[in-house]
């Protein structure tokens, strides 16, 4: 689990081709790897990936063909947002993220505002309807708030922090990004649903 506020902006460095899948060689740049462990969890770009080797100050995350398929950013050597799984007692500085990407999103619009960002993204139609105006979803890892809701497109206002510390600050029109729900909605949904089939007396 992670709370959407990213650590630091590594680097993907390498691209290694498995049998199945990849191998990302990763340097992890202001991040804290000291005490990570093989094994431990860590978000790159809003996806949960696994740590399989330390070396050299970098390590290496495998990906499967299913990530790849519905993830963005992550088959190119550039820089990525990056934040270590939470430990109890941690706080949670934006909201709960489980690095599970729901959906890839298509930037529309990045326009200056004074010194801050219009940040506009189509979302795909099937998770478009759990995305709120004043919610919060997660975008390349990172979670934000949203402005305004119209259909499948929203839109985020992005501060100067926000811009300096994650790689959103080069996004421009045409990015794909990673969209990742509020798990208060998709949960929110699964229980309506439930109680929707019990009274038609469907099993759920």
């Amino acid at each position: 689990m992670f709370s959407g506020i990213v650590a630091a902006v590594g680097r993907i460095v390498q691209i290694t081709p498995r049998e199945v899948g990849c191998r990302l060689t990763v340097a992890p740049g202001a991040l804290d790897i000291s005490r990570v462990a093989l094994g431990d969890s860590i978000a790159h770009a809003g996806v949960c990936l696994t740590v399989v080797e330390k070396n050299n100050g970098q390590y290496c995350v495998d990906i499967s063909p299913e990530t790849l398929r519905c993830t963005a950013g992550l088959t190119q050597t550039a820089p990525v947002n990056l934040e270590k799984a939470l430990c109890l007692g941690d706080p949670v500085g934006g909201h709960l993220v489980s690095g599970h990407v729901d959906g890839v999103g298509e930037v529309l619009r990045f326009d200056p505002v004074g010194d801050n960002r219009l940040l506009e993204i189509r979302a795909p139609r099937d998770i478009a309807r759990y995305i709120a105006q004043k919610g919060s979803v997660t975008v390349d890892g990172c979670s934000l708030t949203t402005n305004t809701v119209a259909g499948d497109i929203f839109s985020i206002n992005l501060i100067p922090h926000t811009l300096a510390v994650t790689t959103l600050g080069t996004l421009t029109p045409g990015c794909r990004v990673n969209l990742e729900i509020d798990l208060i909605a998709r949960y929110t949904e699964r229980l309506l649903n439930w109680e929707k089939q019990d009274k038609e007396g469907i099993s759920a």
